[in-house]
């Protein structure tokens, strides 16, 4: 019997239980409507059958345990059999996000020194017009391959078929796969992720949000989406661009939700915007989940109005490092947005067990070891460290960014386990409850003392007009000079809006220094989600605008 820890060793024991669910399934062409035919399918029995098949022509082709793969591939069938084959083989799937800079993408491939490259057509061409991945000797293609040698994924799905059941005997300590950060709050780093922190979240997706198998879930980030036959869930691939969730159309999602008759959602709070603002209620949503960058609460308030009284929209806290560290609900997040409009930060919610989460003396130096951590006390507020079974220990080939978010902890019986530093700042209330202040390097740090962004512009977005602030710092730390840039709603009157801005600084004596206020024709935002502000960019922009 194979006792492999590794996320896909659950795909055959679903096709044995329910071989006839679909397990994904996938849009196709639009029809005369302009909405997708999802004619496209994958049940549990299909799924498992060309994963193995798949994976066992990846092993002899060379692609199989410990190979490092640069995968750039469509969110669509062929991703996932893909995905859930390479995770069969040991292999290592490589994933960096399409949509960032060409320059942080050709880096992150090099640092990933991937020895196989498993792509459509255009990745293909691109890799070699622009040296993508020069290490990667194994090459294959996802459709029609040209003049770029390698082989096929159809040719290794037939090369496969009928060798039988495959799963390596994948333990918890191998690497499972290498997923590259975004770099919306810094440089992309490669996240090593083993096959215990794939179980673990797993589970405790599980637990904190009580899924069980049968669900439809619509997950419009696709990397989720894997974990969705893990939980015996039917996945929805939405009609739209997963690099562009801002602009999704929201007709397509709800024709999705309405014809398969979707039970959860999962979406940025820039998809969930777009489904706010279209007003049209989602009468078979029991969960809705909304992650990477807090949700505003207007946001909230319109999205639970829309849901049964029933549902839950949860805002899960956490990272590509680690996720979920702590999660709250809509109706709690809600009854806290008195205080977060006052200067108190975001409230995310509980910690999800087995997580411990501590919050230490706010520094920007490596800390080596726990015994030279301080804590602060409840209601101050420092950096968030959490430790977990999804706690990742590693980024790779980048040892300066491991030293500076991993800390080692000697436990009393001698064992060992890595603390992340998530990089954010926080503070615990009495209640337990964890609450968001903003990302550390964000921290604008004036001679008066430190502003933390989540405590200053959920004040300052309050004025009506304001579609969102951003807070940045100009100048050297210690003695920085805060600017806050705005955007505006249509139709909004720039001259009020700025006055009702500084009336609102000089009222709050915590804001009193801010008294520089920029209008913003349209804040840059992450690839990913759609929904983090590129503050520092935005910092260099108001450098300039404030010294002219």
């Amino acid at each position: 019997m194979n006792n492999a820890c590794n996320i896909a060793a659950r795909l055959p024991e679903l096709a044995r239980e329910r071989p006839d669910q679909i397990a994904i399934r996938c849009p196709g062409k639009p029809g005369a409507n302009g909405m997708a035919a999802y004619d496209v399918t994958l049940d549990y029995r299909t799924l498992d059958a060309r994963s193995d098949a798949i994976a066992a022509g990846l092993s002899a082709y060379g692609i199989g345990r410990g190979v490092r793969t640069v995968v750039m591939v469509r969110p669509g069938p062929e991703f996932f059999l893909l995905m859930f084959a390479l995770f069969k083989s040991g292999a290592v799937p490589v994933l960096v996000d399409p949509g960032i800079d060409k320059r942080a993408l050709r880096q992150c491939l090099d640092e990933a020194q991937a020895q196989a490259f498993v792509g459509i057509p255009l990745a293909h061409l691109a890799r070699l017009l622009l040296g993508w991945a020069k290490s990667a000797k194994r090459l294959v293609t996802v459709g029609r391959r040209w003049g770029w040698g390698g082989t096929t994924l159809s040719r290794i799905e037939s090369a496969g078929t009928g060798a039988g059941s495959q799963l390596a005997e994948t333990s918890p300590d191998d690497v499972a796969a290498i997923l590259f950060t975004s770099g919306s709050t810094g440089v992309p780093k490669g996240v090593v992720y083993r096959h215990r922190h794939f179980v673990g979240q797993v589970e405790l997706l599980r637990n904190a949000f009580g899924m069980q198998p049968g669900g439809i879930d619509l997950p419009t980030f696709p990397p989720f989406a894997l974990f969705d036959p893990a939980l015996g869930l039917t996945s929805v691939i939405p009609d739209m661009d997963p690099t562009r969730p801002g602009s999704a159309d929201p007709r397509k999602l709800h024709d999705a939700i309405a014809r398969f008759g979707v039970t959860q959602l999962f979406g940025s709070p820039a998809l969930m915007r777009v489904l706010a603002e279209h007003g049209q209620p989602l009468p078979t949503i029991s969960r809705a989940t909304s992650a990477g960058a807090p949700v505003p609460p207007d946001t909230v308030a319109k999205i639970r109005a829309l849901l049964p009284e029933h549902a839950q929209f949860w805002t899960p806290y956490g990272a590509t490092e680690c996720l979920p560290v702590a999660v709250i609900e809509g109706r709690e997040l809600q009854d806290t947005r008195a205080a977060t409009e006052q200067g108190a930060g975001t409230c995310v919610g509980s910690v999800v067990a087995p997580n411990d989460v501590r919050i230490i003396t706010i520094t920007d130096a490596p800390i080596a070891n726990w015994s030279d951590v301080g804590e602060v006390a409840t209601g101050e507020v420092g950096e968030i460290t959490v430790v977990g079974p999804t706690t990742t220990d590693s980024y790779f080939n980048r040892p300066q960014a491991t030293a500076a978010a991993k800390i080692r902890e000697v436990l009393a019986d001698g064992s060992e386990r890595t603390v992340h530093r998530m990089g954010d700042v926080g503070w615990f209330d009495a209640q337990g409850r964890l609450w968001f202040c903003g990302r550390k390097t964000h921290r604008v740090e004036t001679a008066a003392g430190p502003l933390y962004t989540e405590q200053v512009e959920p004040v300052f977005n309050t004025v009506a007009g304001v579609r969102r602030t951003a807070l940045v710092g100009v100048g050297a730390y210690g003695s920085q000079r805060p600017v806050l840039c705005y955007e505006l709603l249509p139709g909004a009157d720039a001259t009020t809006v700025e006055g009702q801005l500084r009336a609102l600084a000089v009222a709050q004596p915590t804001l009193a220094g801010i008294g520089d206020f920029l209008r913003h024709p349209g804040f840059p935002v992450d690839i990913r989600h759609n929904a983090k502000i590129g503050r520092e960019k935005l910092a260099v922009w108001a450098a300039k605008v404030v010294a002219g």
